[in-house]
């Protein structure tokens, strides 16, 4: 099974197959391209071959992913291409390519590891937030940008071969999630945080609720299909959060509940933080920070996510809680933690 697939604008499906010394790009399944391999240095890798034909430069993705979602110490692919400039001009437009650069033959096309894992089209798989004009409108006394309506169904999607899973998020749905998710709620260790403990209506209409709010995005999160968290996301500008901190427009946060214990521990934590903070990343690239209010006796979990970049910037008091204010930059957390595992 080709785990790195990708369907171009023009409905074509891309996809790639490596040997030991050559990268294919494949476009319905027929090559269209063999490119040779080498291995300059241990975190730098040159591709050299010809584009018989232009595709769409996300064709290329495939490709790439092949090289930089199985080697968490790849920093730059160099792609040196017969191709025409202006393949290498969209490459670079569509954040395929961070750079490019004129060759005898053709153009030199590099993508550094934080241009490849911005790049939304691999793991996105619904609309994103992104693209709506900047349109200010009041909720309450809050001042904020006006929400794009939210998505349906899968939002991201991602193959991991560390663990040789497929993780996925999708909205959640009171239909298809509430008996899972009334189940969570009445856990202990999860009512000692979320103090949300009830009976099916109330978990129906708490669901509901979420789902309604312009704010927040409820989501759950699979691994091969096996449902085991819920990730509350919200716009931190219109939040409860913002007047305890510098709220910028496009911060996102997300309440976080793991409730099949199967899937606790630390090499499962390290793959789903990562991946919740790559898709809020992706869906709007104006989103800069990402932030969270835990507990602050929640020391497990402040642990966690302070080893995945995040930065304890404060304790403060909320109504009902002291909380500890953490916050995650985008710059680093696609420069030196980022989804591609541990290193």
């Amino acid at each position: 099974m080709n785990t790195y697939t990708l369907t171009l604008p023009n409905g074509h499906l891309a996809s790639a197959e490596w040997t030991d010394d050559k990268l294919y790009v494949l476009i319905r399944g027929e090559q269209l391209a063999a490119l040779q391999l080498s291995r300059p240095a241990a975190d730098r890798i040159v591709l050299i071959g010809a584009l018989p034909l232009t595709p769409h430069p996300l064709a290329l993705m495939p490709a790439l992913a092949l090289l930089f979602c199985r080697d968490a110490s790849l920093q730059e692919v160099r792609m040196e291409l017969a191709c025409p400039r202006d393949f290498a001009l969209d490459a670079v437009r569509h954040g395929v390519a961070t750079s490019m650069q004129a060759m005898d033959s053709g153009w030199a096309l590099s993508c550094s590891r934080s241009t490849f894992w911005q790049q939304p089209a691999l793991w996105l798989t619904a609309p994103a937030s992104a693209g709506m004009a900047l349109d200010y409108v009041m909720t309450g006394e809050k001042r904020h940008p006006r929400r794009a309506p939210k998505p349906e169904g899968v939002v991201y999607r991602r193959y991991l071969p560390e663990l040789d899973s497929v993780y996925t998020m999708r909205v959640a749905s009171v239909a298809q999630d509430l008996a899972v998710f009334h189940d969570w709620m009445n856990q202990d260790r999860v009512h000692r945080f979320w103090e949300l403990a009830g009976d099916r209506d109330a978990h129906a209409s708490y669901l509901q609720t979420q789902l309604d709010d312009p704010k927040t995005l409820p989501l759950i999160a699979e691994f091969d299909g096996e449902p085991f968290a819920y990730f509350e996301t919200y716009w931190a500008k219109e939040d409860r959060l913002a007047p305890y901190y510098d709220a910028q427009d496009f911060d996102r946060g997300c309440h976080v509940l793991v409730g099949n214990s199967q899937h606790r521990g630390p090499a499962k934590v390290t793959v789903w933080i990562r991946a919740i903070c790559h898709y809020l990343f992706l869906d709007d690239p104006r989103t800069q920070r990402i932030v969270g209010e835990p507990r602050v006796d929640n020391v497990k979990f402040i642990s966690y996510v302070q080893s995945q970049g995040f930065a304890k910037c404060k304790e403060f008091n909320f109504p009902h809680k002291r909380a500890a204010m953490m916050l995650l930059e985008r710059e680093a957390f696609f420069d030196q933690y980022g989804p591609w595992g541990e290193q």
